[in-house]
């Protein structure tokens, strides 16, 4: 199997290292990946991005999405599948999927007709320790492990015939320790869909706005409202969350809305 690999984090990121290692063993790996941190940059796109050939694969100085456009149509890859991470910190609930450059990779690499999985690594904490935290390899391998079974089996068991992307948010290994390349035992697999819980906030300070994404404070004291089958109740219970998704924004038959545009040509 192709696969392009990309992410938000950089060509340089540890979590890109960990999935590419691990990945080495079931597909050819293609690495075009931003030059520099591009994280929650959403599905930005440039016009035009300057790329270089490093040992490690591409570098494109510019967004993930930039990313899977050069791999697919500029350079002579033809994957079978897009893989965007393992991102550091976790991308989970329904308001994170647009904001997040990992995830947003692979729903370009959907509407391209490519199977792409997102892959994100969750560890506990407030958003303060999520700032600080500097995860090495051996943190990524429960998320690295889960991404390299559904990369192997997902396409032959006929997944992506009904879902357009893969979500995986994985927790530390259980056990981990930094440095401890052998976890005593794995971390269960779920099915999941996203939580739709939202508690983001703003303060004014002066002359700027200071804004708290009171989620991560809720996680760190394991009291989140999500309930089972949520991504975010599936990784605080140490589990790994899969979530199928489809990229095409999709709309609904609406009445009120009807008769409003009905009503219109009468102004």
């Amino acid at each position: 199997m192709e696969v392009l690999l990309t992410n938000d984090d950089g060509i340089d990121a540890t979590g890109l290292q960990a999935v590419r290692e691990t990945l080495a063993d079931v597909a050819d790996v293609t690495v075009v990946e931003p030059a520099d941190d591009q994280s929650a940059v959403g599905r930005a796109m440039s016009r035009e991005a300057s790329i270089e050939e490093r040992d490690a694969g591409f570098a494109v100085h510019g967004t993930p999405v930039d990313c899977v456009i050069a791999g697919t149509k500029a350079l002579d890859i033809d994957p079978d599948l897009v893989v965007a991470g393992c991102n550091r910190g976790a991308n989970l609930g329904g308001y994170t999927l647009g904001r997040s450059g990992t995830v947003s990779a692979a729903v370009e690499a959907a509407f391209f007709d490519i199977p792409a999985i997102a892959v994100s690594l969750y560890f506990p904490g407030t958003d303060e320790r999520y700032r600080e935290f500097d995860p090495d390899v051996p943190a990524y391998q429960e998320a690295a492990r889960a991404t390299r079974f559904l990369v192997d089996h997902a396409p032959e068991a006929g997944v992506f015939e009904h879902a357009d992307y893969l979500n995986i948010n994985a927790p530390l290994p259980p056990g981990y320790e930094p440095d401890d390349p052998t976890p005593e035992r794995h971390a269960p697999m779920s099915v999941t869909r996203p939580s739709h819980v939202y508690r983001i906030d703003g303060e004014r300070d002066g002359d700027r706005v200071v804004i708290h994404d009171r989620i991560w404070e809720l996680m760190a004291e394991g009291t989140i409202p999500d309930p089972p089958g949520t991504d975010r109740r599936a990784v605080v219970d140490g589990e790994v969350s899969v979530t199928p998704l489809a990229a095409p924004h999709t709309t609904e038959h609406h009445e009120a809305l009807d008769g409003l545009v009905a009503a219109y040509d009468g102004e």
